[in-house]
């Protein structure tokens, strides 16, 4: 049996595709190949993202201005409060009495007053009578020595005569410095009201002061927000202590720790990308807010020392401030949760003559 060659038209239409595929893979395949590697090399370094980031909110301490027993607790844990909302309230009985002993020396104060008006009225009037002797035992005396230089008194006589001059001057100079004193007392001004003295002033400020204690024994919410902890009745709390937390609702904020080295092109402003790790398939938006001046290791309570012979370098982490820009039908976003950020820094690399 002999063998007889294919036909030359079938060698042709057989040798067409293999040239075909041998061109594909050899020129246009490494083409596109390349030409996807330059797009992916220019359009890298636009994105720069990372999983180290979380939810913050303003964490508000809630204090008290006064000392004092706490009498009812008037919130639970976690619920939420509207700003002027009472929390709690402290045992008031300290402070209705502190202003009944208010109220008690205000009146007093009045009393005194008014007896040390009519007492400078009166010293006055004493004075007035003083001087007039003042002046009467002068006279005399000048009639006792007309008589001594005619020998019808002696000596002795004439200066019993002296000394009651001098006591009468003496005893106005006393009540005249108690009428400087009470004028002082009075504030320099006899004539001025009793509710513009100083010391009563001084007493109605006290009185004020008590009833402003006794508003302070009811603590309210300075901000919207959810409470903590609160605390118990019956426990004693400090003046100026944290008595129990509010996380304030509203306007939470994102707090991203990049490497150092992402963040050559990143910007306030730019657009970023956020995705929650509670809620996996909804996303948020936002923007840059600011850079920290500092990597966070700067703000740590010990910072790191590398002067020393052991020193490794570590990429620093810098924290990004990101403000969230729509969250109208999302969930609620809770402090600390962690989330995962994307910044669009809008950067674009170029070769010569070619860009994207």
């Amino acid at each position: 049996m002999s063998l007889t060659a294919p036909p030359e038209s079938l060698t042709t239409a057989t040798a067409a595709p293999r040239r075909l595929t041998r061109l594909l893979l050899l020129v246009v395949v490494p083409v596109l190949v390349l030409l996807a590697a330059g797009i992916v090399y220019l359009q890298g370094g636009r994105y720069v993202s990372t999983e180290n980031a979380y939810i913050k909110a303003a964490k508000v301490p809630v204090s008290v201005q006064v000392s004092g027993l706490v009498r009812e607790v008037l919130v639970a844990e976690n619920q939420q409060v509207t700003a002027g909302q009472p929390l709690f309230r402290l045992d008031p009985a300290p402070f209705r009495v502190a202003i009944a002993k208010a109220e008690a020396n205000l009146a007093q104060v009045r009393i005194d007053l008014a007896a040390l008006q009519a007492s400078y009225r009166e010293k006055q009037a004493e004075i007035g009578l003083a001087q007039a002797k003042v002046s009467f035992a002068r006279k005399d005396q000048r009639r006792q020595a007309d008589l001594l230089a005619q020998n019808f008194i002696s000596a002795s006589q004439f200066d019993q005569f002296n000394q009651n001059t001098d006591l009468a001057a003496q005893e106005t100079s006393v009540q005249e410095a108690d009428l400087k004193r009470i004028a002082q007392t009075l504030g320099g001004s006899v004539d001025t009201p009793v509710e513009q003295q100083p010391a009563y002033r001084a007493a109605l400020a006290e009185l004020e002061q008590a009833k402003l204690e006794l508003t302070w024994s009811e603590v309210r919410a300075s901000l919207p927000g959810v409470v903590g902890k609160p605390p118990k009745p019956g426990q004693y709390v400090e003046a100026g202590s944290t008595a129990m937390p509010l996380v304030v609702s509203g306007n939470p904020w994102i707090e991203a720790n990049f490497p150092e080295t992402d963040l050559t092109y990143v910007r306030p402003g730019q657009p970023v990308s956020i995705h929650v790790d509670t809620y996996p398939d909804a996303v948020w938006h936002g923007e840059v807010d600011s850079l920290s001046p500092a990597t966070g290791a700067e703000f740590s309570v010990i910072p790191a020392q590398n002067a020393t012979g052991n020193w490794v370098k570590i990429v620093q982490r810098v924290p990004v401030k990101i403000r969230l820009t729509a969250t109208e039908g999302l969930p609620p976003l809770r402090a600390g949760l962690s989330a995962e950020i994307e910044i669009d820094t809008g950067h674009r690399r170029h070769l010569p003559g070619l860009s994207f």
